[in-house]
């Protein structure tokens, strides 16, 4: 694929788009085939169609073909395939790759009038109708809700289309690359945004991968959230609701709260109960991944930053028990230097490695909880708000001896208790930089020795060339620290480009006036268009490929190139 000037990508060869809108969603490959599902409802079926000719152009969920084309409205579950006929309509076996239908569930039904069907399934339905050259497709959590969604006219369905292509198109001045970056980046924070068949706030999902059962993360939320705090404060707020649903009386939290409909959750709690290890690590019927130590200071955040940019301090008054409360159960876990020692397990970000001790990433967010704390306690609590001032002015005095580490230059990944310190480059520490938990100097250092170690374009012990920002290098030390994927070098924790991260890292140097901002907000984009990907991915390397398409915290490098367009430069700086 390849960026055109007005921020769409062309291509001549069928990719697969991945389509997310508030309540449908879709994967569907241009020369004949889509899978459709519904938000907290599952999957629902397959359908062929005969194939749009090429040459394509890309756009969030849309396709314009040679003739014909693909559009997705926003207001209903509905999206039209224009120039084609359907061939074939499969329904699914089951909602998702775990769901398990009972035996007293209905079979699919499947009817017809004239050139409408209808496909009734346990727990979800579908309708379709072929209105002369074009197919249009509804979906929803019944047949009630796909035959309204149907309602809609092909021309309005367009319409829609369209004008959410123009809302994602915020840097309409920029060459083709950062503005099709800017485009997609757009598309997959505001994507994100979900809805129940009412059409009320229904989560941020964290991504099309991420969508069965269907709920909403603490800390992927937070960065996708972060161009919503202009875009759509009121979603902000949504979230904000949601996740105090999580929280616990002792300020634990879950990875992400299940939000799904009634069928879908049923069918989870019953497959969460009868299958090892999920019910232990699912410990209750609404946690995704219970006790995550990095989930209760994203909370925090997200309140903080919602008030900050909104001046709606009603929600940091609505939910402050559960403020003091995530603050006072970090407090408990430490010690006179006020640094809370994560425990030995996989419980945070990098959830395929075991990090205890000092865990840089999570102390960033500590003491950017605290100033959070400190901000809105002014209005709503002065005397914990002076407390957790001071608790912020300890840790930050105490984290450049517990972290910093003279070669190569930066802040250790995490030091354990029994004085092992994980000592290479790791993206996540730039949460330091972030919340100024480090010194001026120190800060400076440490994105020198990004831009060296982890820019793949100076780093020439690595193998694989010019390919974007590595997450971590070296690789882990030690093989125990490390399972599942990020147990292979240059593999998800372990080295891949995580375009969240590309974010993190390129605001500091622009906030900072470093500059040389421009390879880390775009070269995870070009590699995308390279490989065919038409969204924003999660991770990618070059030995192992990428992770989900269309992911909403991917959305962070499109909000710095917004916040920061006038110091990125041109495409041949950098």
């Amino acid at each position: 694929m390849w960026p055109l000037a007005d921020g769409m990508a062309g291509t001549d060869t069928p990719v697969l788009l991945p389509i997310m809108a508030p309540r449908l969603q879709a994967d569907c490959e241009p020369d004949g085939r889509i899978t459709v599902a519904v938000w907290g409802v599952g999957t629902l079926a397959t359908i062929s169609f005969a194939g749009l000719a090429a040459p394509y152009r890309y756009g969030p969920n849309l396709i314009e073909a040679a003739q014909g084309g693909i559009y997705v409205a926003q207001s209903a579950p509905v999206m039209v395939i224009a120039g084609t006929m359907l061939r074939r309509l499969a329904p699914s076996t089951k909602a998702s790759w775990w769901h398990k239908p009972a035996a007293g569930d209905a079979p699919a039904k499947a009817s017809r009038k004239g050139n409408r069907r209808w496909l009734e399934l346990a727990w979800g339905a579908l309708a379709l109708e072929q209105r002369g050259d074009d197919l249009v497709i509804a979906a929803g959590a019944d047949l009630a809700e796909a035959e309204a969604a149907l309602g809609l006219a092909v021309d309005a369905i367009i319409a829609e289309a369209r004008a959410y292509v123009e809302r994602c198109d915020r840097l309409p001045k920029a060459d083709p690359l950062l503005r099709s970056m800017v485009i997609q980046g757009t598309h997959a924070a505001l994507s994100s945004i979900r809805q129940d068949r009412h059409g009320q706030f229904a989560g941020l999902a964290a991504g099309q991968g991420y969508s069965s059962p269907a709920r909403t993360y603490y800390r992927d939320g937070y960065w996708t959230l972060q161009p919503l705090l202009a875009l759509a404060p009121e979603a902000v707020r949504g979230q904000i609701r949601l996740l105090a649903k999580g929280v616990q009386p002792d300020g634990e939290a879950p990875s992400a709260v299940i939000l799904s409909g009634p069928a879908q959750s049923a069918a989870w709690d019953v497959f969460r109960k009868s299958t090892h290890p999920y019910v232990l690590e699912h410990a209750r019927a609404g946690d995704w991944w219970s006790d995550h130590f990095d989930s209760p200071l994203f909370f925090v955040l997200t309140v903080g930053d919602y008030v900050r940019t909104s001046g709606d301090i009603a929600e940091a008054k609505a939910h402050w028990p559960l403020l003091k409360a995530i603050i006072e159960r970090y407090v408990r876990m430490s010690g006179p230097d006020g640094l809370p020692k994560k425990p030995n397990n996989d419980r945070d970000w990098a959830d395929n490695v075991y990090r205890e001790g000092y865990v840089s990433y999570n102390l960033g967010l500590w003491v950017g909880a605290l100033d959070a704390v400190a901000e809105m306690g002014r209005s709503v609590d002065p005397v914990f708000g002076n407390e957790a001032e001071a608790l912020a002015k300890t840790a930050r005095a105490n984290i450049e001896a517990a972290l910093w580490v003279e070669q190569p230059g930066t802040y250790a990944d995490f030091r354990n208790s029994d004085g092992f310190v994980e000592d290479h480059v790791m993206a996540d520490t730039l949460t330091l930089l972030r919340y100024d938990a480090v010194s001026a100097d120190g800060a400076k250092a440490a994105l020198e020795t990004a831009r060296t170690t982890l820019e793949s374009r100076h780093n020439t012990t690595q193998p694989y060339g010019d390919w974007g920002v590595l997450c971590a290098y070296p690789p882990y030390k030690r093989p125990k620290d490390t399972r599942s994927k990020s147990a292979f070098a240059f593999r998800y924790h372990n080295g891949s480009d995580w375009p969240y991260l590309d974010g993190i890292y390129a605001e500091e140097r622009l906030r900072r006036g470093l500059g040389d901002a421009r390879y880390a907000l775009t070269r995870w984009w070009q590699a995308c268009l390279d490989s065919g990907w038409a969204g924003a991915v999660e991770y990618y390397s070059p030995p192992y490929g990428r992770g989900s398409l269309l992911q909403g915290w991917s959305g962070l490098p499109a909000d710095v190139a917004v916040r920061y367009r006038d110091a990125i430069g041109s495409p041949h700086e950098g």
